[in-house]
């Protein structure tokens, strides 16, 4: 499949040498199947202060793509039997974790990952090293006045208009659920249960990466052209996790389950596209590392996770978001193609500091494809608020010149 694919792609796939000056903006797209992995695009520099030309497995901030890891990891730890998806998170954390306007219904990590918590969609969901992330969440200003965690106490789990936001603040209260249940360190809890199995070299925030990861960094800039993050000022042995004023940056004392958000589990890990690719190989085609507590995961996410009302996140489960397949009612289609009746697809998208990136299981089910390409303008509502860009939907297109079936 991939071969015929890469035939097609040939003459639009140019290497980034033969690409005039200025370069453009930094970007890759990496197919794979059951058997390969292999760099469609990969074009632009990783870095314009040094005039290092990008290469495919670069590793980049992917953003939001970090949560649908963090949901492996999570379903990776409830087969170990150490945290149940539908428990009350406060037994883990030992103290309540609950809305101001529902103080009797708890809240859960199936809640948290599926973003119907009842949590604000505006709230700032960076809690630096040294700050209490109970204060945070016991905050009025954390939660949805009027909204019920979980949405209406419906038996039947019919979608409830009001129940999902998209927010990021839960992600920092999911990993320090996953360090309490654990004992472990969030990164190195990734590190266990999801890079370390397939032989990923990734990273969050830069800690656990050696020099010539740290040294292959690609710089995202804005559409403007400044520096947004990962520059040279932001790499090791700078300081990589937010910090509270006067607190020193140091990890030697932190206690696991206290504030996970440090590792910026939202948005923060660091991984190339290649070493992406092998994740998306292990969520569609399973091969033993598929976590069997997730089994249903793929199906709740079009039966259980309709949204209503949304335009970008439709459908949304558990970590895992649906695309393309309402193009009538929804906003998400990224592969806009007229050829194809089928072009649905499974993962997560991301968007953050000028870069855009996607991780997509394509219909039929036997390919996918990740991505990431920076320097792209914020939507009109601004960072975080989802959406396909034209930037995107002409990457995918330069990248799906024929149907992606068998």
């Amino acid at each position: 499949m991939i071969r015929r694919l890469l035939a097609a792609l040939a003459l639009v796939a140019a290497p980034a040498a033969a690409q005039e000056t200025p370069a453009p903006p930094a970007s890759v797209v990496v197919a794979f199947d059951r058997e390969t992995i292999r760099p469609l695009i990969v074009e632009g520099l990783a870095s314009k202060e040094t005039g290092r030309k990008l290469e495919a497995n670069d590793p980049v901030r992917i953003a939001s793509i970090s949560k649908l890891i963090m949901a492996l990891t999570a379903l990776r730890l409830a087969d170990e039997g150490k945290v149940d998806l539908d428990r009350d998170v406060s037994d883990y954390l030992g103290w309540k974790v609950r809305s101001p306007y529902f103080p009797d219904v708890p809240v859960t990590l199936g809640q948290l990952m599926s973003h119907r918590a009842a949590l604000s969609g505006t709230a700032d969901y960076i809690i630096p090293l040294g700050e209490s992330l109970e204060a945070k969440f016991a905050d009025p200003a954390s939660w949805r006045e009027g909204v019920r965690p979980g949405g209406r106490n419906d038996p039947l789990r019919r979608p409830d208009p009001l129940e999902f936001l998209y927010s990021n603040l839960g992600a920092p209260l999911v990993a320090t659920v996953l360090e309490a249940a654990s004992g472990e360190r969030y990164d190195r809890l990734v590190e266990r249960l999801v890079f370390a199995p397939l032989g990923v070299k990734a990273c969050l925030n830069w800690i656990g990466c050696d020099a010539d990861m740290a040294a292959r960094a690609v710089t995202l800039y804005r559409d403007t052209g400044e520096v947004a993050k990962d520059g040279p000022a932001d790499l090791p042995p700078a300081c990589t996790i937010p910090v509270a004023e006067g607190q020193a940056c140091d990890l030697d004392a932190y206690v696991p389950g206290t504030n996970a958000s440090i590792f910026s589990p939202q948005g923060g890990v660091r991984i190339g596209m290649m070493d992406l690719a092998k994740i998306g190989q292990a969520i569609l085609f399973k091969d033993g590392y598929w976590p069997a507590s997730a089994d249903n995961v793929l199906n709740d996410v079009t039966e259980r996770g309709e949204t209503k009302g949304q335009e970008f996140f439709c459908h949304y489960w558990m970590g895992v978001q649906y695309i393309n397949r309402f193009p009538g009612r929804c906003k998400d289609g990224l592969f806009d193609r007229t050829d194809v009746p089928e072009t649905d697809a499974v993962g997560h998208s991301g968007e953050a500091y000028g870069l855009q990136s996607g991780l997509w299981l394509l219909a039929g089910g036997e390919t996918g494809l990740v991505y990431f390409t920076t320097q792209v303008p914020p939507p009109a509502g601004g960072e975080d608020t989802g959406g396909f860009t034209d930037r995107e939907k002409a990457l995918m297109a330069r990248a799906s010149m024929v149907p992606f079936d068998k």
